[in-house]
């Protein structure tokens, strides 16, 4: 019902799209509430919310959440969407293994090529890289920074709010803020990323389609995850924004051209007498 909802929501009347906002961001109080609940919170008339009911393939606002309400059950609430308390090992595993492949062939065919490649061209010739990310994303703007740092490019991620608000004061029309996060509406990166923008700064955002994010930045890379953070541990989003930062420092990688293989060389060099030869 979820994903009908988000494929039927362009062919949506302005105000029949207020309430398809309701269900799609809290799904399960939208099964819950009285139409007169739902209408006051999407700021409709409470025909408007029988309206579109019927325009989603449903006969009517009941019908629409007893579906509703079907496609919620069956996962385990923060843990995962798809699997069942009985499920045995194998299936368990073959399902987390299957949500991931399918999403990332679904982000591979859906990220504008031309965004990665403005993404690329920003970050190939910046003086200074930025990767901001809070929570679960803060963890990501780690590991983009681990990548970016060993191409010469002064990089650095920041997971506290504050600190991201007074690097982003720093940050100038050379510079590029890496925005990251699954929402794409915590008030504390968007703080910072309306910081850097004032300042010139460029902002490749890394975010869900539709986000308050995506509509900021410079240039936005979409990953649609469809998962509920607000019930789920966030699995599938994680992989997808990882996924991401590899196709940019790999593209990064080969705009700076035959110059940065001797660097990488460099830093491969100094970790060898740190490992354990296969003999000893």
């Amino acid at each position: 019902m979820l994903d009908r909802i988000r494929n039927q929501y362009v062919q949506l009347t302005p105000a029949e799209r207020k309430v398809a906002d309701i269900a799609l961001q809290q799904p399960n109080e939208f099964v819950q509430a009285a139409v007169a609940d739902i209408a006051r919170k999407a700021g409709v008339s409470q025909p408007t919310v029988i309206r579109f009911s019927r325009s989603v393939g449903c006969s009517g606002l009941q019908d629409l959440k007893l579906k509703l309400a079907g496609s919620l059950v069956g996962g385990v609430p923060y843990v995962h969407a798809n699997v069942r308390p009985d499920d045995t090992i194998p299936e368990i595993s073959a399902k987390v293994f299957d949500n991931a492949i399918s999403a990332l062939l679904k982000c591979r065919n859906e990220v504008s090529p031309q965004s990665l490649e403005y993404a690329i061209n920003l970050m190939a010739s910046a003086r200074r890289l930025e990767f901001h990310g809070l929570g679960n994303s803060g963890i990501i703007a780690a590991d983009a920074q681990h990548k970016f740092f060993r191409f010469d490019i002064p990089s650095v991620a920041y997971a506290d709010p504050h600190i991201q608000a007074m690097a982003a004061t720093l940050l100038g029309a050379n510079d590029v803020l890496v925005a990251i996060s699954n929402s794409g509406r915590t008030n504390e990166l968007l703080d910072s990323v309306n910081i850097a923008l004032a300042n010139g700064c460029k902002v490749v955002a890394i975010t869900s389609p539709g986000s308050p994010l995506a509509k900021l930045a410079t240039v936005a890379l979409l990953a649609d995850a469809r998962e509920d953070a607000e019930i789920y541990s966030p699995m599938i989003s994680r992989i997808l924004h990882l996924t991401l930062i590899d196709v940019l420092a790999v593209g990064v990688a080969l705009q700076r051209g035959p110059a940065l293989i001797e660097i990488l060389e460099k830093t491969k060099r100094s970790l060898r007498n740190r490992r354990r030869r296969l003999d000893a």
